[in-house]
């Protein structure tokens, strides 16, 4: 079934729920108990009207999507580079914003004219046929699973990782395809891209508030899934590491919810997620407890290992990012909500190479990533915090805030309570200091015995 087709039949979908939950009372506020956001498996009908809330109280941050809008300074992989590729894409996607809206607006002027159902199927069919034809022939293409094209040297073991990535709204093919072309230069590493594809941007946030609110797992999310099973359960694959981006990251989330339903926690943990302006409403990574022994003994003394499900979770913010502030910056101090370090940049910007990768995994001209950059240096100050996400006792997580802007930002990080020292001096603490992904750069790895466990 072609994504119009389904698009069509879950609006059907959601006119008959709505007239079905009539009964319903809603409450005028956004919030849910003690003024804390619904939680994701509260009703999708409420859910809705929370999410619309929610972004309407966020427009305040539309323009930062696109701003800072250097475009002296960005480079050939950017999304508004000065090519004419670029350009067309711009004017397509402003005709599609134009042409949506319309026929939206259209909708309910049919309905009060009193026009014949069928008239307005009709009318609805050959606009959505309209748009697909727009999207599918000038931005996406029909090829769904894209790989970098660029020149990487992979490094020994590198074989045995299988590194994907889903993208966000608007992404049409060549976008799509420079995101992953960059992640490639950034990490050293082949990249496949499940092509999550563009209706257009008013249909994809649409889209985005199905996924979000009733759990609709659509075509590139079941593909996402099937791949990321294969590779955990491949022998020849001893590490998984799923990027995201945007929408991509509603897409994980509900991946990562399948995947906790079905594989076990030793596979699990050769997972690791990295999300960029994450719109998910929830992102789960249970606590396990596993026995020291394989035996069925209930002793209250024997000692038990704690971890968790998804080997590493890491999130990317800008401070100003309108779909961060409704996403992951929304729900990231709920307990249990949102599992996963958060690292916050104190800026704008939603585009995924021009806004995030070129400003938090910057690259030199050799296309190797620079060992500095404002992001990574910023100083981070801590400061203890018990119970986060709701684990009790000693604490194991510490909540850290970069020296600047410390009202806007913020940085949960599992760390030690120790501040590391150098000759007897305490050592500025810097983003770089916490970030796992950044020991991925340049095709390097983690050191894994000295990097603590991701809680």
């Amino acid at each position: 079934m072609t994504r119009a087709s389904s698009f069509v039949s879950f609006l059907f979908f959601i006119s008959s729920t709505l007239h079905s939950s009539l009964t319903i009372r809603f409450t005028m506020t956004c919030p849910g108990k003690e003024g804390t956001p619904l939680p994701y498996t509260a009703s999708p009908i409420k859910l809705l009207w929370s999410d619309l809330s929610l972004f309407i109280s966020k427009l305040w941050a539309l323009p930062g999507i696109l701003l800072p809008l250097d475009l002296a300074h960005t480079r050939e992989l950017d999304e508004l580079y000065p090519s004419l590729r670029n350009g067309a894409t711009v004017l397509i996607h402003i005709f599609l914003v134009a042409y949506q809206l319309i026929f939206l607006l259209s909708l309910p002027i049919m309905v009060i004219s009193l026009l014949p159902g069928l008239w307005i199927l009709a009318y609805s069919t050959i606009a959505f046929t309209i748009n697909y034809a727009i999207v599918m022939l000038m931005l996406n293409g029909f090829e769904q699973i894209l790989v970098s094209q660029v020149p990487v040297v992979e490094q020994p073991g590198h074989e045995r990782e299988r590194w994907l990535y889903i993208n966000g709204i608007a992404a049409g093919h060549h976008w799509a395809q420079m995101n992953i072309d960059q992640l490639s230069y950034v990490f050293g590493r082949k990249v496949t891209g499940v092509h999550n594809r563009t209706a257009g941007i008013v249909f994809d946030l649409i889209e985005c508030l199905i996924q979000r609110d009733f759990a609709y797992a659509t075509d590139d999310i079941r593909r996402s899934y099937a791949l990321v099973k294969e590779a955990l359960l491949d022998p020849e694959c001893d590490k998984v590491v799923l990027l995201l981006h945007s929408q991509g990251g509603i897409e994980g989330g509900l991946i990562l919810d399948w995947l906790l339903d079905e594989l076990p926690h030793d596979l699990l943990h050769h997972l690791e997620v990295y999300t960029f302006g994450n719109a998910a409403n929830h992102f789960n990574n249970p606590r396990w407890t596993k026995l020291p022994r394989s035996q069925r003994i209930s002793t209250p003394d024997l000692v038990h290992q704690y971890g968790q499900s998804i080997g590493h979770i890491e999130h990317y913010a800008n401070a100003a990012d309108i779909v961060a502030l409704g996403g992951v910056l929304h729900f990231a101090d709920i307990p249990n909500r949102y599992m996963g370090r958060l690292f916050v940049r104190p800026n704008s910007g939603h585009l995924f190479n021009m806004h995030y990768l070129s400003n938090m995994f910057t690259l030199g001209p050799d296309m190797k990533v620079l060992d500095s950059n404002p992001f990574m240096d910023m100083e981070v100050e801590p400061w203890a915090t018990a119970g986060i996400n709701g684990y009790d006792g000693p604490p194991h997580r510490v909540r850290y805030q970069p020296t600047i802007a410390r009202d806007e930002v913020f940085l949960p990080a599992a760390l030690s309570l120790q501040r590391p020292q150098t000759n007897g001096v305490d050592r500025v603490l810097r983003v770089k200091d916490f970030s796992r992904l950044w020991q991925y750069r340049n095709g390097g790895c983690p050191k894994e015995a000295e990097v603590l466990h991701n809680t």
